[in-house]
C-alpha cells in the first residue's frame, strides 16, 4: 500500500508537550511465534547492499539494467549513477551492516548502519518490476557518538518481524498514528495509540516513554527549533513493523522523515527514524525526486 496524503500541516513540538506527560509504564516485545520468512528478493537486496563493501560485482545482476529509477539526490540515475559512487569510495572503506529486511508486495525495505564517506544509519527502500529492482529510495542520518537518553542506539531492538497476519491492521494503525498526531496534531487522540508510557525510543535524542518524548519536545520548542509533517507518501508493513515515509519541514528546512514503528497488541510500542534535509533542486544529481 503507497499512499499520498495533503495536509496544511501544523507545528505539533509545543503543542505535544503537554499531552505526552500525562501518561507512564513500560514496554516489552510481541512474543508472537509468526516470524518473517527470508524471500528472494530480500535475499538479492542484502546482498546488493553487501556488495558496496565487499566490491562483488554479483549482486548488481537483481538490477534491471535499462530501468534503475534513483531517488537518492545525491546519486545520478541509473546503474552508472549508483557505480559511479562506489568508483568514489576509498577502497576497503565501506562497512555495511543490514539489521532489519522486510517486504510488502513488489517493495523490500532495509534498515542499515553503513560506514561510507563517514558513518550513517539509512532506511532503504527498493521495488520490483518482473523479478528485478527498477527503483530506490533511501533515507540517510550521520550516527550519533552515543547512545540515546535511555541508552539506545538508532538501530538496536528487535528486528524479526512477526504477527504476519496482522499487516494490514498494523498499518491502518500506524497510518492514523501519523495522520492524527504528526500532521493534523489532534492531540486528543495520542494516549489511545499507546500502552501508558510503554513506548521504546530509538531517536538519539529522545528518552524512552511519552514523558521523554515531551521532555525533548519542550527543549525543541524552548530552543525555537520546530517540526512540521505536511504530507505523507508511503506505508510499508510487514507483520508488526511498518514504515511511514513523509515529507515536511524540521528546523526550518525542507526534510524527508522515515519512522518505522513496532506495533505490540493494537499499540505502537517503538520506534526508529532518519530524517534527512533534501537539498535544493539545483544541488540534485538527477531529476526523480525524493518521493
Amino acid at each position: 500500500m503507497t499512499i499520498a496524503i495533503s495536509r496544511a500541516g501544523r507545528t505539533f513540538s509545543s503543542m505535544l508537550v503537554a499531552a505526552t506527560f500525562a501518561v507512564g509504564a513500560y514496554a516489552a516485545d510481541s512474543k508472537s511465534t509468526k516470524e518473517t520468512p527470508m524471500s528472494a528478493q530480500k535475499q538479492q537486496v542484502v546482498s546488493l547492499l553487501k556488495s558496496i563493501e565487499t566490491g562483488d560485482a554479483a549482486p548488481a545482476a537483481s538490477v534491471n539494467p535499462t530501468k534503475y529509477i534513483q531517488h537518492n539526490l545525491a546519486v545520478g540515475d541509473g546503474l552508472a549513477g549508483f557505480g559511479a559512487v562506489l568508483q568514489a569510495l576509498p577502497k576497503g572503506s565501506a562497512k555495511v551492516n543490514t539489521v532489519r529486511v522486510f517486504q510488502d508486495g513488489d517493495h523490500v525495505f532495509t534498515h542499515t548502519a553503513y560506514n561510507f564517506f563517514g558513518p550513517k544509519i539509512g532506511f532503504d527502500i527498493f521495488r520490483f518490476e518482473n523479478g528485478k529492482i527498477v527503483e530506490h529510495w533511501d533515507n540517510l542520518q550521520e550516527t550519533p557518538t552515543s547512545p540515546n537518553p535511555s541508552g539506545r542506539t538508532m538501530i538496536d531492538g528487535p528486528s524479526v518481524a512477526t504477527d504476519l497476519d496482522r499487516t494490514d491492521e498494523n498499518k491502518r494503525l500506524v497510518l492514523a498514528f501519523v495522520d492524527d498526531i504528526l500532521v493534523n496534531g489532534r492531540l486528543e487522540k495520542l494516549a489511545g495509540y499507546y500502552d501508558g508510557d510503554a513506548y521504546v525510543q530509538h531517536n538519539p535524542q529522545i528518552a524512552d516513554g511519552l514523558s521523554g518524548l515531551g521532555a525533548a519536545l519542550q527543549a525543541m520548542a524552548k530552543a525555537g527549533i520546530t517540526m512540521k509533517y505536511d504530507r505523507i507518501h508511503k506505508v510499508l508493513g510487514e507483520g508488526n513493523f511498518v514504515l511511514v515515509v513523509s515529507e515536511g519541514q524540521f528546523a526550518g528546512k525542507h526534510t524527508a522523515f522515515y519512522d518505522l514503528f513496532r506495533v505490540q497488541n493494537g499499540k505502537i510500542a517503538e520506534h526508529w527514524d532518519t530524517i534527512e534535509a533534501i537539498p535544493p533542486k539545483a544541488e540534485w544529481k538527477n531529476a526523480n525526486g525524493k518521493f
